[in-house]
């Protein structure tokens, strides 16, 4: 008969809480990849629908179908509190990214979006009061780095450093960070689809409502109705979800160096699609990026066994 000391138990628990880290880690992998390939999907959508009126339409199939799942449960207090919250800086990203295209180019404007890996760990220190690790650190120097070769916006490109159009594509990756960071703080564990659907009819409604400012356009196209359809239920109603459930088990600092990861699937789609082709800093930076995602994850395990190991040995010795 084998007895449990307290040792043994509290390892136990820190394997089983590491392996839940990397399960809610490869969901974000997963949705991730599904955000990049669907990216091409929106690009063919937009040809016949502007960008308010395809959001609107989108994010309301995908609050529609969740709603129905959820039920009476996206009608709690707190449910209707936090989603309503996340879903004006989910919002907010849109709107302000895609009103920053209208004066900048769109590689230097997906270069400043990816810059919301830089500003998670920021809003993490100030949110949770918790110092992100070295290893999401170099993670996330990799990220950048990465993304910048990955989206290679020329140095002449739509304006200087300073234009309106990077502002607004700068507060624009702020608010996609602050989403993820308050989506680790008010995901649960033990039920997510309510406050989702809230979130997603939020923005359905935030984007109709900026319909009469700009000037609307849909053309019923199959290539349109599919694109809502895909994308009201993939990414935003099946991935939203999964990235809630999966914040709930990890940090806000790691799922921002995994969704760096998305440009990265969008390339490699867009290039299997036949619609660009890949030269040498593209090449890199999906690399960089990628790597920086493997540090992130595994640097601070391989770097608390390296420890261990050459301590155990220094011992013996």
């Amino acid at each position: 008969m084998s007895i449990s000391t307290p040792g043994s138990m509290g390892g136990a628990s820190s394997r089983l809480e590491r392996l839940k880290g990397f399960q809610a880690d490869g969901a974000l992998l997963f949705i991730t990849a599904i955000w990049g390939v669907t990216f091409v999907v929106v690009k063919d959508a937009l040809s016949f629908a502007d960008p308010f009126s395809f959001v609107a339409l989108r994010f309301g199939v995908g609050g529609l179908a969740l709603s129905l799942v959820a039920g009476r449960r996206m009608f709690t207090r707190t449910n209707l509190r936090h989603g309503a919250l996340l879903a004006v800086f989910l919002f907010l990203g849109f709107a302000l990214q895609t009103w920053g295209l209208t004066f900048t180019t769109p590689s230097r404007s997906a270069f400043i979006t990816g810059m919301f890996v830089v500003f998670v760990p920021l809003l993490s220190m100030l949110v949770f009061r918790r110092m992100p690790t070295k290893a999401a650190w170099t993670g996330v120097l990799l990220s950048v780095v990465g993304l910048f070769l990955l989206t290679h916006p020329s140095a002449g490109e739509g304006g200087g450093w300073l234009s309106e159009g990077v502002l607004l594509t700068l507060a624009c990756a702020v608010a996609y960070a602050a989403h993820i960071t308050l989506t680790e703080r008010y995901a649960s564990k033990d039920g997510v689809l309510g406050m989702v659907a809230v979130q997603l009819c939020g923005v359905s409604l935030l984007s109709a409502a900026f319909l009469p400012f700009t000037t609307p356009r849909v053309e019923w196209h199959p290539t349109l109705v599919t694109a809502v359809l895909v994308c009201g239920l993939f990414p935003s109603a099946l991935a939203i979800s999964i990235q809630t459930w999966a914040q709930a088990r990890t940090s806000a600092v790691r799922a921002a160096v995994i969704c760096a990861l998305e440009p990265v699937f969008a390339t490699l789609c867009s290039v299997v699609l036949g619609y660009e082709v890949l030269g040498a800093p593209e090449m890199v930076g999906g690399g960089l990026i990628f790597l920086g995602v493997m540090v992130a994850e595994l640097g601070g395990p391989a770097w608390a066994w390296w420890k261990s190991r050459h301590e155990g040995v220094r011992a013996a010795g």
